[in-house]
């Protein structure tokens, strides 16, 4: 039997959690030419933007310089946080100072040593879901175009 549902203030607190920690990995999907892309990638969260690092040259980043749009998902099945996100910027590694320093803080690696071929990607959520059990379905969504809801 599932627990009773979560507040959506509760589901904010806890998806701010999760982003904040340490070591956040995700799925991120993004599409091209070539049809759907799905890769697991760790991300950083700073002033409510995901930044993700890749190499400049990945699939990731050219679908999202080309269409400029991602879903990021986290957890497990029965713990989901999907967020809908847009790209603002691609930041050079060399280039990311404050970006950087709040990725390797987050992160267990620090992508400014993977050379100039890596670049951060900035995404700008617009919309977040968050869901244990089939009870909260129905209040699952916490931001509307970019707006949290709570």
């Amino acid at each position: 039997m599932a627990d009773d549902p979560r507040s959506r203030q509760e589901r904010k607190a806890d998806v701010l959690a999760r982003l904040t920690g340490p070591v956040v990995d995700a799925w991120v999907a993004t599409a091209g030419d070539a049809g759907p892309h799905l890769v697991p990638l760790t991300l950083a969260w700073l002033d409510e933007r995901i930044l993700l690092a890749t190499s400049r040259t990945s699939v990731t980043a050219r679908n999202l310089a080309a269409g400029s749009r991602a879903r990021i998902g986290l957890g497990p099945t029965r713990d989901v946080v999907l967020v809908d996100a847009a790209l603002e910027a691609t930041i050079p590694v060399a280039e990311a100072e404050v970006e950087g320093a709040a990725y390797a803080a987050q992160s267990d690696w620090d992508p400014r040593t993977a050379g100039e071929s890596y670049v951060f990607l900035a995404l700008r959520p617009d919309r977040i879901q968050a869901w244990r059990e089939e009870n909260e379905i129905p209040d699952r969504l916490l931001m509307r175009d970019g707006a949290w809801l709570v």
